[in-house]
C-alpha cells in the first residue's frame, strides 16, 4: 500500500494503444471527409466530425497520461495527475460544442435538401464503422480505472454507434428514396454526443470540486474507523480525489487513552488498511489527539 512506480520516458501499454488509436481515426476521418463531400450526405461529414473530436480527444489523452506520469516537485507536490481530469473536461467540452453545430447544419438540410450517393455513403460510413470499433476495443480494458480513457473511450463508442446508424441511413436512402433521413441522423448523432458531453463534465467538475468521490459515503467510513481499538471518534474529515484513482482522506482521531506515540502507530496501521482494503483509500493523513478539539464534528465548518 503506498508504494507507486514511475517510468519516466517509456511508453506504456495504455500509450501504445492510444497511439495506434489516433493514427486510425485521424486516417478514417480524412476518408469521410472526402467520401461525405463526394456523396452529398451531411451525416457522413457528421461523422467525420466526430471522429475528428474522438482524434483530438485521443491526442489530448496521451499528453494528459504522459503528464501525470512527471515527477512531483516542490512547486507541484500532486505533480501533473490533474491533467488527467483537465482532458476529460476539455474532451466534453469538445462534444458539446460538435453537437451544436451537428443540430445547425441538420436544420439547413431539412430546408435545402439535395441528392445523395448512398452505396458510397454506406462504405464509408462502414470503415469507420471498423475504425472505431477497433479503437474502442484497444481502449475498453483502461476505461475501467481511468476518467481520461474513459471519455476517449465514450467518444470512440459514441462514433461507433453513430457509424452503424450512418450506414442504415445509407440502406434506407438506397432503397427507398428517404433523403431527409440524413438530416434526422444527424440530430440523432448530436443529441447522443450531447448528453455524454454533459455527463463527462459533471464527473470532471465532481473531481476538480473536490467533491467526496462518487460511491463512498463519509458515515461509513467513519462507523468502521471508530470500530478499531483505541479510537473514541473521528472528526474534521475531508475526502477528496487527485484523479479518479487516487483518493485522499485525512481526519483527526480522537483516542479512547493518552497512549504513547510508539503504541498509536498500530491503530494508524489499522486504520490505514480499513481504509484501502474497504474504501480504495490509498493516501491518508491522520491527526491522533486526546480530548483535543473542542468541536467533534465529523465534518468542520468554517
Amino acid at each position: 500500500m503506498g508504494h507507486h512506480s514511475h517510468q519516466h520516458g517509456i511508453v506504456s501499454g495504455k500509450e501504445s494503444r492510444l497511439i495506434v488509436s489516433i493514427i486510425l481515426n485521424f486516417c478514417i476521418t480524412t476518408i469521410q471527409v472526402v467520401g461525405g463531400i463526394l456523396s452529398g450526405s451531411l451525416a457522413l461529414l457528421s461523422d467525420a466530425l466526430h471522429n475528428f473530436s474522438d482524434a483530438v480527444s485521443l491526442v489530448v489523452s496521451f499528453i494528459a497520461v504522459r503528464l501525470s506520469k512527471r515527477l512531483h516537485t516542490e512547486t507541484s507536490t500532486f505533480g501533473y495527475k490533474r491533467a488527467e481530469i483537465l482532458a476529460a473536461l476539455f474532451n466534453a467540452t469538445t462534444l458539446i460544442i460538435v453537437a451544436f453545430f451537428l443540430f445547425k447544419e441538420a436544420v439547413y438540410r431539412f430546408s435545402t435538401p439535395s441528392g445523395i450517393d448512398s452505396l458510397l455513403m454506406i462504405a464509408v460510413a462502414g470503415m469507420g464503422l471498423v475504425v472505431n470499433v477497433v479503437s474502442a476495443i484497444l481502449l475498453k480494458g483502461d476505461s475501467g480505472h481511468d476518467m481520461n480513457i474513459r471519455s476517449a473511450y465514450r467518444h470512440l463508442f459514441s462514433d461507433a454507434l453513430s457509424s452503424a446508424a450512418v450506414m442504415a441511413g445509407g440502406l434506407c436512402i438506397f432503397l427507398f428514396k428517404v433523403y431527409w433521413i440524413d438530416p434526422v441522423l444527424t440530430i440523432g448523432i448530436g443529441l447522443y454526443v450531447l448528453k455524454g458531453g454533459f455527463d463527462l463534465i459533471g464527473d470532471s467538475i465532481h473531481i476538480l470540486m473536490q467533491n467526496t468521490p462518487k460511491g463512498l459515503d463519509v458515515k461509513d467510513i467513519q462507523r468502521e474507523i471508530e470500530q478499531v481499538d483505541g479510537v473514541k471518534s473521528i472528526h474534521h474529515v475531508h475526502v477528496w480525489a487527485v484523479t479518479e484513482r487516487d483518493i485522499y482522506f485525512e481526519a483527526h482521531v480522537n483516542l479512547k487513552d493518552d497512549m504513547r506515540l510508539s503504541e498509536s502507530g498500530e491503530v494508524k496501521s489499522r486504520i490505514e488498511e480499513i481504509l484501502f482494503h474497504s474504501f480504495m483509500i490509498g493516501h491518508v493523513t491522520l491527526q491522533f489527539e486526546y480530548e483535543g478539539c473542542l468541536e467533534d464534528g465529523l465534518i468542520k465548518n468554517h
